[in-house]
């Protein structure tokens, strides 16, 4: 049969029309669910004007809560990046009792609400919690402060850089790491011209993820905070303390920051799977 006639059979065309109304109906489905609520967003914050879009960044309580998003992903980014590779070599390169169990760990956020680990905190650190007692005698705050907001982010952000490493350094396997070690390099040295370049892509890829997800997480956060304005609210939590105070143009104009955190991270992480496909499509193989 020629490729002609392929084309013009009645399965070819319900073939290609059951394709169109696919695609239809997932650009709708994407339009619908993404990009309209991201363009309310944007429409309602700019609804009464550019002045008094910026006027809500010059509130106190909001650059407040602008620094302290920041801070919690300054100090929970980094501690995911070294825990990540740490744990990605580990459980990658050595076979050895407990590796199962310890990639379950790894995993264990993404199956538990942040809310549940936020309570787990409470529990753990508050006043009436198992050290709470001990915390307070010894005069410091854990919830409700600074401490417990990072505590809470990093348990919620810490699998995205170690999954994002973890199928990609298995596929490299240890050759490369054991002819460096037989020449007679040092295990840092190893690490730092060996291993390193190898994961690099996927490891910016994973913290690029990992800091979209610190800067805008919500449940757990809210859990061991307080809401105390100005002092431990986040981003997240001072967006819906303005909604609940009826103050709908600041808190669409705060929530435009974090949506233009989001598309930032959105446009590098294009850019990355763009330019590095090969790497970052081994370990995205999960």
């Amino acid at each position: 049969m020629s490729e002609v006639a392929i084309r013009q059979s009645p399965a070819t065309r319900e073939a290609h029309t059951v394709k169109n109304v696919l695609i239809a109906m997932a650009i709708l489905f994407v339009f619908m669910v993404l990009f309209l609520p991201l363009i309310v967003v944007f429409v309602e914050a700019f609804r009464k004007g550019l002045s008094v879009f910026l006027n809500a960044f010059v509130d106190p309580d909001a650059r407040a809560a602008i620094r302290l998003t920041l801070l919690v992903a300054v100090i929970a980014v980094p501690f995911n990046a070294v825990f990540g590779v740490a744990a990605a070599w580990l459980i990658a390169k050595f076979n050895f009792s407990g590796r199962n169990f310890l990639l379950t760990l790894v995993d264990l956020p993404f199956s538990v609400s942040p809310v549940i680990s936020g309570l787990v905190y409470v529990l753990l650190f508050g006043a009436q919690g198992w050290f709470g007692g001990w915390l307070k005698s010894h005069h410091i705050e854990f919830i409700f402060a600074v401490p417990g907001i990072v505590l809470a982010t990093i348990f919620v952000t810490f699998p995205f850089v170690a999954r994002e490493l973890i199928p990609l350094m298995q596929a490299q396997g240890t050759a490369e790491e054991e002819a460096a070690l037989t020449l007679g390099a040092s295990g840092f040295h190893t690490f730092w011209h060996v291993t390193l370049p190898n994961i690099k892509w996927a490891l910016l890829y994973g913290v690029l993820l990992c800091n979209a997800r610190a800067m805008g997480e919500f449940g757990a956060v809210s859990v061991v905070s307080g809401h105390i304005r100005g002092l431990t609210e986040t981003m997240p939590l001072h967006i819906e303390a303005l909604y609940n105070d009826y103050n709908f143009a600041a808190a669409f104009a705060v929530a435009t920051l974090l949506a233009s955190l989001g598309l930032v991270t959105l446009a590098l992480k294009s850019l990355l799977e763009w330019r590095h496909a090969d790497a970052l499509a081994a370990s995205q193989h999960h």
